[in-house]
Formats: C-alpha cells, sequence, structure tokens
C-alpha cells in the first residue's frame, strides 16, 4: 500500500516526507489518551551519502505545552542514504490532547564528514471528532 504524503520539507538535498495516521485501538478517550502513528521518508536528492545521526522532536499538546525529545537515530537505526536513495520508518505518538503537532530536525553527517541539520516538517496530530 502506498503511503500518502501529508506535509514535506527540503534541507541541502535531502527530503522528508510525513503521513500520520490516528489509531483508535491504541487511544484511550475516557482515560485521557490519544495514539497516532506516523511514517517518515526521507529521501536523499544530494549528490553525497549522507548518515543521519540524531533526532529532535518538538511535539505540542492541544493545550499549548511542548515536550522536546532528543535521541540517537531512529528506530534503533542511524542509516546511511546513498545518493538517490530513501529510508522509511513508522514510529508512533501519544498525547493526552485529542489534537496537537510535531516538528523537528535530524541531524545528518555527509561522507565528507561536514554536519548538517535537516528540517521535519510540522504535521498536525488531529483525532476525528466523536459524535455526542
Amino acid at each position: 500500500m502506498k503511503a500518502l504524503f501529508n506535509e514535506e520539507a527540503e534541507t541541502h538535498g535531502i527530503t522528508v516526507r510525513v503521513s500520520v495516521s490516528y489509531l483508535p485501538e491504541q487511544s484511550e478517550p475516557g482515560r485521557g489518551r490519544w495514539f497516532w502513528a506516523y511514517h517518515i521518508r526521507i529521501e536523499n536528492h544530494s549528490p553525497v551519502t549522507v548518515q543521519l545521526l540524531t533526532r529532535h522532536w518538538v511535539i505540542t499538546d492541544g493545550r499549548g505545552a511542548r515536550h522536546s525529545v532528543e535521541g540517537e537515530g531512529v528506530v534503533g537505526e542511524q542509516p546511511l542514504i546513498a545518493p538517490g536513495g530513501s529510508f522509511d520508518y513508522v514510529s508512533g505518538c501519544p498525547l493526552a490532547t485529542p489534537a496537537g503537532n510535531m516538528q523537528g530536525t535530524y541531524r545528518m553527517i555527509a561522507e565528507d564528514g561536514a554536519t548538517f541539520d535537516v528540517a521535519i516538517p510540522k504535521f498536525a496530530l488531529l483525532a476525528p471528532a466523536v459524535a455526542g
């Protein structure tokens, strides 16, 4: 099944595409928990191989509370992405509100040793409205 990417950003020839899905089976609105899965595709349109070293996320809930998350790699990997290549992964995010957003950066290193940040586009986390 082909992912429908809702948001994208390009930095230094690296394109980051995002698609997000609300997961009702993992959410418990009655207990103040909503959960989303997001699919990221990182495409290398530059002429050099790059490696993803770290991630930095800023997650904002519906009340405006911001949480910063930093760590090495993504889903336990620090992928090498050759020119013309891509890397896909899926992860998840819980919130205590039915809406919010995420955005951030990946720190990359090019084969010449230069490091640079790549933008992760801001994307919405929205639970469907529930008829009451």
